[in-house]
């Protein structure tokens, strides 16, 4: 135990290093030559060829599916997974509360309405509450593998499967994250990846819809990849093809520099994962018996991504001490980069999904979810705060630097108190 007194009260801090502590991705030589040759090769590419060829290839590949198409942005992504499964006016898809809200958005722009069902302990979906959500309107269930942490991939696809939904996934935090060795994104009908600045694999912005199936590949190229990739992609006899020169009328492309930088960053993901679970399991050993503060737990069969390191507050182990006093007195040892969920949090909150009707025509009759109705979301939004997790070895030192800080406040948590 550190016996020097708090920062926040006048000691020593724990983290002496200068920061920022955390910035993502690592650009290295590979990725500033990859987009600057990019740049004398095409800044735009309206077809299926080139560097979003490269980089669909390699993601197929990695993910073990038939098809990928780019985007450019993981919202889009959903979007088109949604539309290409053929969600539409009336359905309802049922949704975690605890996530980002782009997880449920597209629905609306779709005239289907997002129901969101409470997650359990762990901010997972909560399979008891949502099959008291499911009605004669439910088509599918979205699995969202929050943190980089996989969902229980057995249970939801035996969920689905029993209640006759479609399974989809937002795999926008799990990069390479896997379930019994098959990797996220590869369950369910499709699936979602946002390629976001700091994902674990990212393109600066851009994402991807992966599948197996041809008709729903179609239909995602239909929606925000018109004329030239849909001409060649879409057999000139299929009853879509007639469609392809529009599409739907959206354009959803990802940029070719941000192609060039996802693909140079792709070769590089396995070893970044691998030293990102090497420190997330460190820290969650060195967190392991200090009181007030709970790492996640991880199935035997789940191989997490780590986007960050979730950790679970309980103020009745240290007298009661509010979150906001604990992250105050973190932050003062140095530990800045510790910090409570920002974007993701209980969908309900959201004035969006409380009135949609005020700003989106045709939900004037939806109501969101009633304060309380999903408690588990709530409290594990309102217990929780967040770690980066590195990669490197020598970031070592700074991991071992913020389990300290954090270990050191619990244990002066009395002197908060007074």
């Amino acid at each position: 135990m550190n016996d020097s007194p708090l920062a926040l009260l006048g000691g020593e801090p724990a983290v002496t290093a200068a920061g920022p502590h955390f910035a993502w991705p690592p650009i290295e030589d590979v990725d500033r030559r990859a987009v600057a040759a990019q740049m004398e090769t095409a800044v735009s590419i309206p077809d299926r060829s080139g560097v979003v060829a490269d980089l669909e290839d390699a993601l197929a590949s990695y993910l073990g599916v038939r098809h990928v198409v780019t985007t450019c942005t993981g919202t889009a992504a959903l979007h088109s997974m949604y539309a290409a499964a053929g969600i539409g006016p009336g359905d309802e898809v049922i949704v975690p509360a605890l996530t980002f809200h782009a997880t449920a958005t597209p629905l609306f722009h779709l005239g289907a309405h997002p129901v969101l069902a409470d997650v359990d302990g762990r901010g997972q979906l909560d399979l008891v509450d949502a099959g008291r959500r499911i009605t004669g309107r439910t088509k599918a269930v979205v699995a969202v593998h929050l943190w980089g942490l996989p969902e229980d991939m057995d249970a939801l696809v035996s969920f689905a499967d029993e209640h006759g939904l479609m399974l989809l996934e937002d795999g926008s935090h799990a990069h390479g994250a896997t379930w019994s060795g098959q990797c996220t994104g590869t369950f369910g009908a499709a699936s979602a990846f946002s390629l976001n600045g700091p994902k674990p694999l990212s393109a600066g912005e851009g994402g991807f819809v992966a599948t197996d199936d041809a008709e729903l590949y179609y239909r995602v190229l239909l929606h925000g990849q018109f004329n030239k990739r849909c001409r060649r992609e879409i057999p000139a006899g299929h009853p879509l093809s007639r469609f392809a020169v529009t599409g739907t009328g959206l354009k959803l492309r990802i940029h070719p520099l941000a192609a060039a930088l996802a693909h140079a960053q792709l070769s590089r993901l396995d070893g970044y994962l691998a030293g990102r679970r090497a420190i997330a399991d460190r820290m969650c050993a060195a967190l392991d018996d200090v009181p007030g503060v709970h790492a996640p737990y991880v199935s035997t069969s789940a191989q997490p991504a780590w986007y960050a390191l979730p950790l679970r507050y309980e103020p009745a182990e240290l007298g009661g001490l509010p979150i906001q006093r604990f992250l105050d007195a973190v932050h003062a040892e140095g530990a800045v980069e510790a910090d409570p969920p920002g974007s993701i949090c209980p969908l309900g909150t959201h004035p969006l999904f409380q009135h949609p009707g005020a700003v989106l025509p045709g939900y004037a009759d939806y109501h969101g979810p009633a304060s309380g109705e999903l408690p588990v979301a709530e409290y594990v939004h309102a217990t929780m705060f967040k770690l980066p997790v590195w990669h490197r070895e020598d970031d070592v030192r700074l991991a071992d630097a913020y389990t300290a800080a954090i270990a050191k406040v619990a244990a002066h948590a009395k002197d908060l108190l007074l």
